[in-house]
């Protein structure tokens, strides 16, 4: 079974300085039909203004990966680290028992375009943790390649959860198949450009579920950035 969900029937807030679409429900945006799906609990597609961001506020109890699509973020958080991340790099908090933490957009005059992902972990009560790595446009084109995982496995940053995070970039003839287990499931989003999902178009800001089926394959991509999520 697949199921597709248009970019345009997402959530939307507009706050002036961020501009925020929610495929999940979030904040004031609350849709019974789209919750979760499984442990995977949001994706924001964030554009964060020049000279603006989010100020210092707290986490608990759930795994947040930044991804980067165009500009850089600063990330200061309460357990000293600092770092500022562009596109290719993948960033991973684990709020557990609590963490505190800010970003920023500093530059002067471009927009920071970034996802925001939300996992649920496996336990709560963890102890927090921070991580970043980076993943070059070559180690994802016209292929997925794995970013984060429980394990850490192929360099991947490390989650508290049964979940593998694929990222792909996928152009004219490169195309991609990812095998799924028995029982498992997953969800596919389109970052930027189109791609064909499992013979479905999608377009930038769609998404994907996926159950009930052996494998994800994406095809006839025109300029595609594509998350893949292989979820228990």
């Amino acid at each position: 079974m697949i199921e597709i969900r248009k970019s345009e029937e997402r959530g939307y807030a507009d706050h002036g300085w961020l501009k925020s679409y929610h495929s999940f429900s979030f904040a004031d945006y609350y849709d019974p039909q789209h919750v979760q799906f499984g442990p995977l609990r949001v994706i924001n597609e964030d554009r964060v203004a020049p000279g603006m961001g989010f100020g210092t506020h707290g986490h608990r109890d759930m795994e947040i990966i930044s991804y980067v699509l165009e500009g850089e973020l600063a990330h200061k958080d309460s357990m000293g680290n600092g770092s500022v991340i562009r596109p290719g790099d993948v960033q991973r908090m684990s709020a557990g028992t609590g963490v505190r933490h800010s970003e920023y957009n500093h530059a002067a005059h471009d927009t920071t375009h970034f996802l925001q992902i939300w996992i649920m972990p496996d336990r709560t009560g963890i102890e927090p943790g921070y991580e970043e790595k980076r993943f070059e446009a070559a180690d994802k084109r016209g292929r997925l390649r794995l970013v984060a995982s429980p394990d850490g496995a192929d360099g991947s940053v490390l989650v508290h959860q049964d979940v593998r995070l694929y990222a792909g970039l996928f152009d004219g003839d490169e195309s991609a198949t990812l095998a799924l287990a028995p029982g498992r499931r997953a969800y596919v989003h389109v970052a930027r450009g189109r791609v064909v999902v499992n013979g479905k178009p999608l377009e930038a800001g769609d998404a994907a579920k996926l159950e009930s089926v052996d494998a994800v394959a994406l095809t006839q991509g025109e300029d595609a950035e594509v998350l893949v999520f292989d979820l228990s």
